[in-house]
């Protein structure tokens, strides 16, 4: 069993701790690092969690082997390489960092140190995702010459103007922390690194500081053309279709996949919805005990990070930008 503390227990760390709690074998919460240990009894009713508002000394706990960091963005790397120094294995919640410096001297810490490190991209446990890439890696598709993809949202019209995330600071390119960096990392590990980034990104709505529309054009480096679209204020809405040379694949939301031949036959698959947050926690529990250092490659890591710097860099000049 590993044994974790989580930093940053608000909606969507509550949402990891009940994910697992009373319902997994190979992980469990057990101490929440928490500003407001008087105001956070919910998480000791509820969960049984120790509650303490030093993560260091959490890092110096023998009993705890793992931390996982729901935390404001531009926290994460600082908090990683604390985790790392200190020997825990580390589940950072997505964006990674918010810039590729970060994330390469957050992931140099880890290897170092010789831990485990897994980017929550729950995403890539939606049974569509996983039948998708299955597929594709198959080659039933072909090589991949065109990814689309889309996800958006109305949750930021229930953002508060002091919340950490109605800024542009923590929120860079709108809905790309929040939303749209789940889609990057779905075309990265299907199509390989994004090496070019063109975006437009608008405040048209929003009272508070952080874009609602935004969207870019990618260059893959293997030669795959693709399109970006992520909205802060709109309908729920997720689609992720992949062109190739011999047909198509289009996942719609997370139990829903069409592929289409070349001769425009369509065939619809619907799968069962599957516990996302359980499935990644999991995995990582996973990839402690088989001592596996990097289940996503850290240059996919590297790389969905710098696209999503990107995105806010080619947003604020109008120009495209080149990843290396």
């Amino acid at each position: 069993m590993l044994r974790v503390a989580i930093k940053g227990a608000g909606n969507w760390g509550k949402r990891l701790i009940g994910a697992v709690h009373g319902k997994s074998a190979k992980i469990a919460f057990t101490t929440a690092v928490t500003r407001n240990p008087s105001g956070r009894q919910d998480l000791s009713d509820g969960f049984g969690l120790k509650l303490t508002i030093d993560y260091a000394a959490v890092l110096a706990d023998p009993a705890i082997h793992a931390v996982v960091l729901a935390t404001p963005h531009s926290q994460h790397a600082a908090e990683i390489i604390a985790a790392a120094k200190a020997g825990k294995h580390v589940f950072a919640e997505k964006p990674f960092t918010l810039t590729r410096a970060d994330a390469e001297a957050a992931l140099a810490a880890c290897e170092a140190a010789g831990v485990t490190l897994l980017v929550g991209f729950n995403r890539r446990f939606a049974p569509a995702y996983v039948e998708m890439s299955r597929r594709i890696a198959a080659g039933e598709i072909g090589s991949v010459r065109h990814i689309e993809g889309q996800f958006s949202g109305p949750g930021s019209y229930q953002t508060a103007a002091g919340n950490w995330r109605s800024n542009q600071t923590e929120s860079p390119g709108g809905a790309m922390t929040a939303r749209g960096v789940h889609v990057i990392d779905g075309m990265v590990a299907l199509a390989g690194p994004i090496n070019n980034v063109f975006a437009n990104s608008l405040r048209q709505v929003h009272e508070i500081d952080v874009d609602d529309t935004t969207s870019c054009l990618l260059r893959f480096a293997k030669g795959a053309t693709g399109y970006l679209g992520t909205l802060h204020a709109a309908t729920p809405f997720y689609r992720l279709h992949v062109f190739g040379s011999n047909g198509a694949l289009e996942m719609r939301g997370e139990t829903e996949l069409i592929a289409t031949d070349l001769a425009g036959k369509v065939e619809r698959f619907t799968f069962d919805l599957a516990d996302k947050e359980r499935a990644v926690l999991e995995a990582f529990a996973d990839a402690v005990a088989a001592s596996v250092k990097f289940p996503i490659p850290k240059a996919e890591i590297i790389n969905t990070g710098a696209v999503t710097e990107a995105v806010a860099q080619s947003a604020k000049s109008g120009k495209a930008v080149a990843i290396a």
